[in-house]
Parts: structure tokens; sequence; C-alpha cells
């Protein structure tokens, strides 16, 4: 994977990383805006799991809770992205050897996977059902498995910071 490679060294090379990785302040503000930004990614969407599961917002229907959600998630998800990505380079080769790390990421495509298959499979019928308190099975699994995914990307992500190595 040399392309692969080069373009890890690049990044990790870069000055950006540089001072990501060597000023005492950088690192530790871009580390807390990513922490604010997951949890408000993980948060709105466990509101909608939960009324996927219904056991909240029963009284609103899918789309009104999901409209109201959704900005908010997806601005969160953008900050958390980037950074989260100036995290990376400043160690990815480190964080590359990281097995939490690498399941993170495994977990969150899994996440994204599960989102698209309740959109395009589950949802497919989304008027017919989404008044309704119990929703359909697959909507209800869609909610149970999306859950599972972001405790476990939470979990992943806060084992990172235990296992990566010194220096």
């Amino acid at each position: 994977m040399p392309p692969f490679a080069d373009l890890i060294s690049y990044f990790e090379n870069s000055a950006l990383a540089d001072n990501i990785r060597e000023n005492d302040l950088l690192f530790p503000l871009i580390e807390s805006v990513h922490v604010v930004a997951i949890c408000l990614v993980v948060g709105s969407i466990l509101a909608v799991d939960l009324r996927l599961l219904g056991l909240a917002s029963i009284n609103r229907s899918v789309s009104r809770v999901t409209a109201g959600i959704l900005p908010l998630t997806w601005g969160a998800f953008v900050v958390a992205v980037s950074s989260g990505s100036l995290l990376f380079i400043s160690n990815a080769t480190k964080y590359l050897g990281n097995g939490f790390f690498i399941a993170k990421i495994v977990l969150i495509a899994a996440a994204g996977l599960n989102m698209v298959i309740f959109h395009v499979i589950g949802a497919k019928d989304l008027p017919r059902w989404e008044n309704d308190t119990r929703l359909p099975f697959q909507a209800r699994l869609a909610g149970g498995v999306s859950i599972l995914l972001w405790v476990a990307v939470v979990a992943c992500g806060r084992w990172i910071g235990f296992t990566m190595p010194a220096g």
C-alpha cells in the first residue's frame, strides 16, 4: 500500500500535524471540540432511535422528530469528522496501529450502513406508519442496532486514549 502510506506520511509530517502534536493547548482543544461534537451526534441520534423503538416522543411523528434533530446531527457530525481528522493526522501511524481506532471507524461505517439500509428498505412506506406508537419491526430493529453501534463507537473512542503507545 505505498500510495496510502505516502498519503499518511504526507499528512502526519505536515506543519499542521506538527503544531497539533507539539502545542500544549491545541491537541486538548481540538479533542474537547471532538468530544462535544460526538456527544451531540450520539445524543441526537439516540433521540431518533428512541422514537423508532417507541420509547420517546411517541406523540410526534417520526418525520417531525427527525426534521427537528437531523440538522443538528449532521452539523455536529461535520465538526466531529473535521476535529477527528485533525487529531488523526497528529499521530496517524499510531492511530492506524490501534485496534480501538480501527474498530471505531468500522463501527461508524456500520452505523452509516444501518441508516442507509433503514432509509432504503425500512422507511420506504414511512408515511403509512410514522404516526404509530409501535412502529414496524424493521424500524425498531434499525433503532436498536443504531444505539448498540453508537455506544460501541463511544466506548472504542474512549479506549483509544488508554491504548495509544506513548511517545
